[in-house]
Formats: structure tokens, sequence, C-alpha cells
């Protein structure tokens, strides 16, 4: 049994070892040595307890987003979609910007879109759609409507790419555009701003399609 947990610690060594070195260096520049030296672990330690680099490196994803990625602020099923909206926002932003180790999953998602590597698409998708239905769930209630058709998946992108650009444009950049340093008070401004923006959106959408749907 002592063996069995021993072997469990090790693997989970290696995986938080992984996360740290792929998010630091990527997939291609990242050294299974390296990881092994971090992880106290055995060189041969990799091909024992994943196979391969490439399996490693999957895993070390899913544990990034079940240890590390933040977990979503839990509203009431009371509360209005507005709010549930908002709630959804500033929970996506501050996952975008946190850089603690709660940040380990943002860097790895940045490393993969700066060099796709093919090798987490599934089980990417397979992490993401639990909040991306709650989501698209939120913009459904929102438009007063049961289905998830064009429009619904139109707001959610156009939702998520805003709040992505915290993301991929350089800190430096971005403030420049916006005037003024990053702070937590501004990112919540912008999160707000962001919100009220996308409300507003959604319910321009949901009077067109409403006037297209009288025309009919």
């Amino acid at each position: 049994m002592a063996k069995r947990e021993d072997g469990k610690v090790t693997r989970n060594r290696l995986l938080k070892a992984a996360c740290e070195v792929f998010a630091e260096r990527g997939y291609l520049n990242a050294k299974v040595a390296e990881i092994c030296r971090r992880a106290g672990a055995n060189v041969a330690a990799v091909n024992y307890y994943f196979g391969d680099k490439d399996t490693l490196y999957a895993e070390a994803w899913q544990y990034a987003f079940n240890e590390y990625a933040m977990p979503e602020s839990l509203v009431p099923e009371h509360t209005s979609p507005e709010d549930q909206l908002r709630n959804y926002i500033h929970s996506l932003i501050q996952n975008f910007m946190e850089k603690g180790l709660q940040g380990y999953f943002t860097r790895l998602y940045l490393m993969e879109l700066a060099n796709p590597t093919g090798l987490i698409q599934n089980s990417w998708h397979d992490m993401i759609k639990p909040r991306r239905q709650k989501l698209i769930g939120i913009i459904q209630k929102t438009l007063g409507i049961e289905t998830t058709d064009e429009t619904v998946l139109f707001c959610e992108l156009s939702i998520i790419s805003q709040c992505r650009a915290l993301l991929t444009i350089n800190r430096n950049d971005l403030e420049y555009l916006l005037c003024q340093p990053l702070s937590r008070n501004l990112i919540k401004r912008l999160a707000d701003h962001i919100a009220c923006f996308s409300l507003a959106g959604i319910r321009a959408v949901s009077k067109l399609r409403s006037e297209k749907e009288e025309i009919l």
C-alpha cells in the first residue's frame, strides 16, 4: 500500500513540474529531463508513469485545469440572467489575468495558442464543455429562447473574444491602449464594461430577431 501511495505522490510531482515547465517553455522546448529534475524523480519516471512526453503533456493540461484553473463563482439559480452573465465574465477575466499558481492553465493555453501541438484538442473541448454550456444557457435565457442556434453561438463568440483580448494582447500594449497601468480595480471596471457592452448587444440582437420573426 505504501508503495502505491509513493507512486501516486511521484506521479503528481511529475504533473506539477510538467505544468511549470510546459507553461514556461511550451511543448517543443520543454525537456523531460528538466521536468524530472524539478519533480525530484528519475529520468525514466515519465516513461514509467505516462509512456511518453505527448501523454504527459495532455495529462498536465488536465491536471492544471483541475488544480489551478479558478472555479467559477456560484450564482443562485434565482439570480437574473443579466447578473449571471456579469458574474461569468468577471470570473473568466479573473482567470485570464491570474499570475500565481492559478495562472498555470492560462499560460499553458497561451503556449499552445502560439505553437499548436494538436495533442490536446479533444481533451480541451471536453474540459471547457461544462463552462461553455453554462454561458450558452445564460445567453439563451437572456434572449428568451431555448434553442442553441447561430445567434446564440455568435453572442457566445463575441463575449469570449472580448474577454480573451486581455489574454492575447501584450500587457504593455494593453496599458498603452487603456492609457493607464493595469490594476485590479481597472480590470474590474473593464469586466463591468464588457458585461454591459455584451448585454446591450444581446438585447439589440434579441430585438432584431423579434422584428425579423414578425416580418416572417
